[in-house]
């Protein structure tokens, strides 16, 4: 399973690890995703999505089917059928 919130597209991001003394590795930075299920009042279904924290917490501001739309209207493509 890839790790791409499927509202925002957050994708991990490649960084440095930095030591003490200096020295860089290369790292990855991991979106926190979470596999979280939503019940949608305005059609009655249920759906699952592996989304990002801050994805949650918008939709806990807007609630999920605003929160779709909203997403929709911007131009990113979400693979949520409403």
């Amino acid at each position: 399973m890839s790790k791409v919130c499927q509202l925002t597209g957050k994708r991990p991001k490649s960084g440095h690890k930095v030591s003490h003394s200096n020295i860089k590795t290369k790292r990855r930075f991991e979106p926190n995703l979470q596999k979280k299920r939503f019940f949608i009042p305005e059609t009655g279904n249920w759906i699952t999505l592996r989304i990002s924290t801050k994805a949650l917490k918008s939709i806990n501001k807007l609630g999920i089917y605003n929160y779709i739309k909203k997403q929709q209207s911007k131009g990113l493509a979400t693979d949520i059928k409403l």
